[in-house]
């Protein structure tokens, strides 16, 4: 298939152009079909016959037509830009090019993810956009991942994390490779290999829970992408987190206990929740506050609060007691922000982030 397609290739150079004749052929459904000779004739000085045989490649599936002019200028050796990656919360999603690899000698079934041997991690021929492209999609939180490598990398905190030396992101990355079918010693046929990564910040900053003290209006700010999507926090009444808290217009009254959950939901079972910091502002934008007010961090809280889980689950729970700031004094209600530092650690490693609270 590699040498007429570098036959054809060279014919189309010299100014031949092709005929595609597979319209009206039925293909078996899931294969490939190379058909068709053509024989084109030139004339030079009336004297000279020019001969080139244009083998066509035409590859069906189904009843769809994929040739080069279907596409879309990717008919091509293969090129670094031939993947595209998205990394999603819950799944992570490849696109290859596929007329390259077609062009190299190849099909969607022979790329495969991390040589894993699963059908799953096979590529799948999808032809949705007009353009052709071998698709794979895997789960993160599945226990299988089609052999993706996951990396925890550690470096020094800076802007709303600048109070932590050890701020960590996982990278999941890996290869799709071409396995070539060819029996016999040699081939023609190029390796292929699609490298991807996805980086994954495991901590995050979840704010603009507001507090009105004697209300309180959830807005989780999820402009921070990756897992941010799959954290929420709740503020409750009770200690069973059983009752969402319903703030009056007047708000609440100092010292009533405030129960408060931070919870990821669809996340990969690798990670907990540990949050290693909670504090209040009295502006929703922390840096343009002109008060703040740590509830805990680190090993160090306000006497009043209590953490009853903060690193063992997909979920940290703790409470405290209202209070107002100074710099509202003289007014009916004191309005604050709540904030917290989340932290997305190892099921393994979550032990060496935890502190002894004082």
């Amino acid at each position: 298939m590699n040498y007429t397609a570098n036959i054809a290739s060279k014919c189309l150079n010299k100014g031949y152009k092709s005929i595609r004749n597979c319209q009206g052929r039925k293909a078996d459904p899931g294969k490939h079909t190379a058909f068709g000779i053509l024989l084109l004739t030139t004339r030079k000085d009336k004297a000279i016959n020019m001969f080139c045989i244009i083998i066509l490649l035409s590859f069906l599936r189904g009843s769809v037509c994929v040739d080069n002019s279907t596409c879309n200028g990717t008919y091509r050796t293969p090129a670094y830009t031939d993947i595209l990656v998205s990394c999603g919360p819950q799944t992570i999603d490849l696109s290859i090019y596929l007329c390259p690899v077609y062009y190299s000698g190849y099909n969607e079934t022979s790329l495969i993810m991390n040589s894993a041997s699963s059908s799953a991690c096979i590529g799948r021929f999808d032809n949705s956009t007009g353009t052709p492209f071998a698709k794979f999609s895997f789960s993160i939180n599945d226990t299988s991942t089609c052999g993706s490598m996951f990396t925890v990398n550690s470096t020094t905190g800076d802007g709303v994390f600048k109070d932590f030396s050890n701020i960590q992101n996982v990278n999941i990355s890996g290869i799709v490779k071409s396995k070539d079918f060819t029996l016999g010693v040699v081939t023609y046929n190029p390796d292929l290999a699609y490298l991807y990564s996805c980086v994954y910040p495991l901590e995050y900053f979840l704010n603009n829970t507001r507090m009105d003290v004697t209300g309180n209006s959830i807005a989780i700010n999820s402009n921070n992408g990756s897992f941010i999507s799959t954290l929420s926090m709740l503020l409750y009444v009770d200690s069973n987190y059983s009752r969402t808290l319903s703030v009056p217009a007047t708000g609440i009254y100092l010292k009533t206990r405030v129960y408060v959950e931070v919870k990821a939901t669809n996340l990969t079972n690798k990670f907990n929740v540990l949050l290693d910091r909670c504090y209040a502002s009295t502006s929703p934008f922390p840096a343009f506050s002109n008060s703040t007010y740590d509830i805990f961090i680190g090993c160090n809280k306000d006497p009043l609060t209590v953490i009853t889980v903060n690193g063992e689950a997909q979920n940290a729970r703790f409470s405290f007691s209202a209070f107002r700031f100074i710099e509202h004094a003289g007014k009916p209600v004191s309005t604050y922000y709540l904030h917290c530092i989340t932290r997305l650690c190892l099921t393994s490693a979550c032990a060496s982030f935890q502190v002894q609270y004082i």
